[in-house]
């Protein structure tokens, strides 16, 4: 007994003397290491300061856009001064200072962006007068007066009205929630009108309004859910599957590729900032996986599918064609979940859609070629079928294509239009969720259409052209347009590698044009929607 103790005692002062050593030496390397401040750096200045706004609306001449380019002069000396600062700091300091003025750049650098921005929708190719919209020309229509009988068979009221707020709408358009004021304002020739005030209202509600029910869509090779708003406004939601970065696998082909958010949003601006406006309103927005999708949702299948991972995450996978299992299931970190969210079409009882197969389809075959690709001469067949044979379908599709190759989009063989319009309509765009998956490669094969058929209308190509110049560089205003969604706060929507490729592709497709020029007469090229700018069309003339 008397050595059992004796070796104990012997033990704990020895365990006791290593610790105490070890608290000595961390004291002594915490006192050598270097600290550094911790202040976070100051948040970038609002894209809406009074200043900023100022500067948005300054003339757009050849002076006024360079102008617009360069920052401010009070900009310029707060720079000066900072740089002379940093010299004089110690080189412990100069690090910070490193990152200050990094910051400061693209500050600057983004202001410049949004002033190209709000320059070029300020520009006449963007507010030139269109085709009067008469009564026939409106999508749906405000009854005067509801019937008392009526209004139980409204299709989109809800059997379960948890959650939602009552319903106090008249004919008055302020009364109506923005998703009704966007439904209202679709025409024959565009979704929204250029500089709807409508829009932000619209996003912002996208981006921000209560969640109430979640359910998945049917159909599709993918996971998509249709959310619902108290005000009874709805969405799609596409959640994210993999980071902005990752480019789409070479050995992939087209049709095995993910959707992706970010290629939703970045859609609907690019769509915008083309003119086109075909585009459903979209909005980033991190959403929380239990409270506004599994505690709300009434879909018994979905529900059923949600889990935790390993790590601790809340993740679901739902149920469609392709992508819907555990090992493709979407997963919130832990709970929050990035996503797009684009605005509803009207239902189809109320504004049917018609269903068009693309001319220009791919075989969706790994080993077999669609006729178009085989037969160069593919286009005159096209033409004398309808509805390409008469009015604007073909120069309607050419936007579309050249939306497409942009984007790096090769999964267009459908697109619809309004059944109400008949043929005399615009194309809409939808399901851009395979865009924007490589930036290191361009497609040349979804240029084919314009290739073969040498078809373009005049404002769309004077658009290319004002993009390709400096004062409105593609790659610029799509950055500033970016910069305006929620989810830009967590990253850029699109990487610089896929902002650098539109300026690329933008050379690429005004080269094609160029080349049918040469090869055609213009008149047979480029299609006369706007005959007070046909002085205009000179491909030289870059300061349109």
């Amino acid at each position: 007994m008397w050595r059992t103790r004796h070796r104990s005692r012997t033990i704990c002062l020895s365990l006791a003397f290593v610790t105490v050593f070890l608290h000595l030496l961390l004291a002594l390397v915490s006192l050598c290491v270097h600290r550094q401040p911790c202040d976070p750096p100051p948040p970038p200045p609002s894209p809406g300061t009074p200043t900023q706004r100022g500067l948005a609306r300054t003339t757009h001449t050849a002076a006024g856009v360079r102008a617009l380019a360069e920052p401010p002069t009070d900009a310029k000396q707060r720079r000066s001064s900072q740089e002379d600062a940093d010299k004089a700091l110690p080189v412990k300091g100069r690090k910070n200072a490193t990152s200050r003025k990094e910051l400061v750049n693209k500050t600057e650098s983004l202001e410049s962006d949004l002033s190209k921005l709000e320059a070029l929708f300020d520009h006449p190719l963007y507010n030139t007068p269109g085709p009067a919209v008469t009564a026939d020309d409106r999508l749906l229509k405000v009854k005067p007066k509801v019937k008392t009988s009526e209004k139980s068979s409204l299709m989109w009221v809800s059997a379960s009205q948890e959650g939602y707020e009552d319903v106090a709408w008249n004919s008055s358009r302020e009364s109506h929630p923005p998703w009704l004021r966007f439904h209202l304002a679709i025409s024959r020739w565009q979704l929204y009108p250029h500089r709807d005030p409508n829009m932000d209202a619209l996003v912002q509600e996208l981006a921000t309004h209560r969640i109430v029910s979640a359910v998945q869509k049917s159909g599709g090779t993918q996971l998509k859910l249709v959310i619902s708003f108290p005000n009874y406004g709805q969405a799609m939601f596409k959640p994210m599957k993999q980071q902005r970065d990752d480019e789409t696998n070479y050995n992939l082909f087209y049709f095995s590729d993910f959707e992706r958010h970010n290629a939703e949003i970045a859609a609907f601006h690019l769509d915008r900032i083309l003119g086109f406006r075909r585009i459903p309103p979209v909005s980033g927005r991190l959403v929380d996986v239990v409270k506004e999708i599994k505690d709300v949702t009434t879909d018994r299948k979905l529900a059923r599918t949600f889990f935790t991972s390993p790590v601790g995450n809340v993740c679901f996978y739902g149920q469609c064609s392709y992508y819907c299992s555990t090992e493709h299931a979407v997963c919130g970190r832990p709970r929050a979940l990035e996503a797009s969210l684009a605005a509803m079409l009207p239902d189809l009882s109320l504004a049917p859609r018609r269903s068009w197969r693309s001319p220009w389809r791919r075989s969706y075959s790994r080993s077999k070629l669609a006729k178009w690709e085989t037969d160069p001469d593919y286009c005159s067949s096209v033409k004398k079928v309808a509805p390409y044979d008469r009015g604007t379908r073909l120069v309607d599709f050419m936007d579309m294509i050249i939306l497409d190759y942009l984007m790096g989009n090769m999964d267009r063989h459908h697109y619809e239009t309004f059944e109400n319009f008949g043929n005399d309509t615009f194309l809409l765009h939808l399901d851009n969720g395979r865009a924007f998956g490589r930036h290191s490669k361009d497609e040349p094969s979804i240029l084919a259409p314009l290739k073969q058929c040498c078809r373009i209308r005049r404002s769309t190509w004077l658009r290319l052209l004002l993009l390709s110049t400096p004062q409105y560089r593609l790659s610029d205003v799509m950055r500033a347009s970016l910069s305006r969604d929620p989810l830009h706060r967590v990253a850029p929507l699109l990487a610089e590698p896929h902002l650098a490729a539109l300026d690329r592709r933008l050379n690429a497709v005004l080269k094609t044009v160029s080349r049918c020029q040469k090869q055609q007469r213009g008149e047979e090229v480029v299609y006369d929607d706007l005959p007070h700018l046909k002085s205009n069309s000179d491909p030289k003339n870059k300061g349109i």
